[in-house]
């Protein structure tokens, strides 16, 4: 019932904030507070017992300290706590069977109601002697902690913390063990009701990112990319959606004749002008989800009521690059594998790709495998080589190169970024794609 609420909540939402910026009808902040936090009990409750069982887990233990947060706690928080307080550190333990996995903090104030809290410092005041009481009762047979040389966001407890950790647990402390794929799988795996929010960000973006790219807020000759940039922040300001990275807008135009083909160099804050290619790179997040999206749009000269048609097929193949990447995903593939053939793919349909695409969730370049990066396309070490989970969000992020013949033949950039859902057998878009190049008006206000 939660769920369906909450979906309802932000079905309702959605449209007023694409189409009235001044007055946004999104959920007030006690009521997203809520929202986010059903959110985070619904993740707590089943994502977490099947992360231990999958790999065998018996107890998790988290440890974060206020202003240096390990990334998996932080992610972990009540909506009102922006972070965590003294030292808190979490606890989950697998009872095994129906029993279930068991949470609680010891903390000395109380993580919300999302945590049971297993410490009164006046009754012990020592807080690590506290949980090290906690773990003997318990005895599990294996102790997975947050270290990893690969990922940071699995990576988050700090040397001192360990130390401490290690002493408190005594001759327990042999069954330690480093574990990426608690953290990870917890960070990167979806629920219905996440998928239901991700739909709702994804109308907001794709309602917003043409509004930018429009005569509303580009005058050709006038408008610079940064005036561009500043109005998206206002706008995600206004519609209470969070900013998670600073947007950007860069374009690319044909080479001016004393310069190498491709090497023009553009001002800091060019003015856009007739005839360019625009490019947002646009991030939105809202109830701790967070959304990464590009998208293309070319200014019209005069008497042009179309683009040139080297940049709409450069547009086309960077679509052929999107499905080349999707034809590749499978379950238990590591990003590598998936990056390797899907350029295989790709190359042997003509195309010139350049893969980097990263899962999205809690963090904009999310938990799970790198396929690719921008600067290197051999694969990559360490992140490269963790596998393709079911129940996980995507940014497709790439380009594709093509020559245009309109503009004297200089091999072109186009980038593309959408946000899907893999289920572990479908790929599918969030919110569709951008399948043609948007088109700004030339003319003035």
């Amino acid at each position: 019932m939660k769920r369906l609420v909450l979906a309802a909540l932000l079905a309702a939402a959605v449209p007023a904030v694409a189409q009235d910026y001044a007055a946004p009808a999104v959920p007030g902040l006690r009521d997203r507070v809520a929202a986010q936090d059903r959110l985070l009990r619904d993740r707590l409750d089943t994502v977490v017992p099947a992360m231990m069982r999958k790999h065998g887990v018996q107890m998790w233990i988290l440890v974060a300290r206020e202003y240096n947060e390990d990334p998996v706690v932080k992610a972990m928080l009540p909506a009102t706590w922006p972070n965590a307080r003294r030292r808190m550190i979490l606890v989950f333990h697998d009872r095994g069977g129906a029993a279930g996995v068991e949470r609680f903090a010891v903390a000395r104030y109380p993580v919300g109601d999302l945590f049971d809290t297993r410490w009164d410092p006046a009754t012990q005041p020592d807080q690590w002697q506290r949980l090290g009481d906690l773990v003997r009762e318990r005895n599990p047979k294996s102790i997975a902690v947050n270290i990893s040389e690969d990922f940071g966001l699995a990576d988050g407890l700090t040397v001192s913390q360990h130390k401490q950790l290690l002493a408190a647990l005594g001759p327990l402390g042999t069954r330690v063990v480093s574990h990426d794929g608690l953290a990870l799988g917890f960070l990167e795996t979806r629920t219905p009701a996440d998928m239901a929010v991700y739909g709702a960000i994804m109308r907001a973006s794709h309602a917003m990112i043409p509004e930018g790219l429009s005569e509303k807020v580009i005058v050709p000759g006038v408008t610079t990319t940064q005036d561009v940039v500043w109005w998206y922040r206002e706008r995600l300001a206004d519609a209470r959606l969070d900013a998670w990275c600073q947007p950007s807008v860069t374009l690319q135009r044909p080479s001016v004749a004393h310069l190498d083909p491709g090497k023009q160099t553009l001002p800091e804050d060019p003015v856009i002008m007739p005839g360019d290619l625009l490019h947002v790179d646009f991030c939105a997040g809202f109830l701790g989800l967070k959304t990464d999206t590009q998208m293309l749009a070319y200014v019209l000269k005069p008497g042009e009521t179309a683009a040139p048609a080297g940049l709409v097929a450069g547009m086309a193949d960077a679509n052929r690059v999107q499905d080349a990447v999707l034809a590749e995903f499978r379950t238990g593939r590591t990003g590598n594998e998936v990056l390797a053939a899907a350029r295989k793919r790709a190359i042997a349909a003509g195309l010139k790709p350049i893969i980097y695409t990263h899962a999205i969730g809690t963090h904009g370049h999310g938990a799970g495998p790198w396929i690719g990066a921008w600067e290197d396309q051999s694969g990559v070490k360490g992140m490269g080589l963790y596998p393709v989970n079911p129940d996980t969000a995507w940014s497709i992020e790439l380009a594709a190169l093509r020559k245009v013949p309109e503009w004297g033949g200089q091999e072109v950039r186009f980038p593309l970024e959408v946000d899907g859902f893999y289920d572990g057998t479908k790929f599918r878009w969030i919110d569709g794609r951008q399948t043609k190049l948007l088109l700004v008006p030339r003319g003035e206000r």
